[in-house]
């Protein structure tokens, strides 16, 4: 990798755990361009945990042998990215922050990102995290569809 510096991806929860799970898609997509090295995954623990508990519920549904390659290719993904990790925010910032977003679950995540400074906020929640809450919190959020809309935009 040259000087340059790598462009910062805060995902919620619902695009890495869709990255994990999904065989293709978008989601995959920015969880490839992170193993790559080519992004940097900014990874909060509030995510983090969140993800892992949906992995869990998932992997009970399957047959033992996928959990088991489920909860690996977890593992896996998190080696080759080394993911900058966020902690959890404070418990009196979450409450005096609630304002900030509709849904009360969505403040940690939304702190998190904001402590971090990605250059993007990748998710599918566009119901909670609106253009309006980009503008309160000076945060980039997009779906991964547009991240990649506007990645092209540059290429092409």
């Amino acid at each position: 990798m040259t000087g340059k510096r790598r462009i910062r991806l805060f995902l919620d929860s619902n695009v890495l755990t869709g990255g994990i799970v999904s065989a293709w898609g978008l989601d995959k997509a920015t969880l490839s361009l992170c193993a790559a090295n080519v992004c940097r995954l900014v990874l909060a623990e509030v995510v983090r945990d969140e993800v892992e508990e949906n992995l869990l519920l998932h992997a009970e549904r399957l047959p033992a042998l996928d959990a088991d390659q489920l909860i690996e290719d977890y593992r896996r993904l998190i080696r080759l990215t080394s993911p900058e990790v966020i902690p959890y925010p404070d418990v009196r910032l979450v409450r005096l922050s609630r304002h900030l977003i509709r849904h009360a679950a969505d403040v940690p995540v939304l702190l998190s990102a904001m402590a971090s400074k990605p250059d993007w906020l990748l998710t599918h929640n566009a119901k909670h995290f609106t253009k309006a809450v980009a503008q309160r919190t000076s945060l980039r959020i997009a779906t991964p569809a547009e991240f990649f809309r506007s990645l092209s935009a540059i290429f092409g």
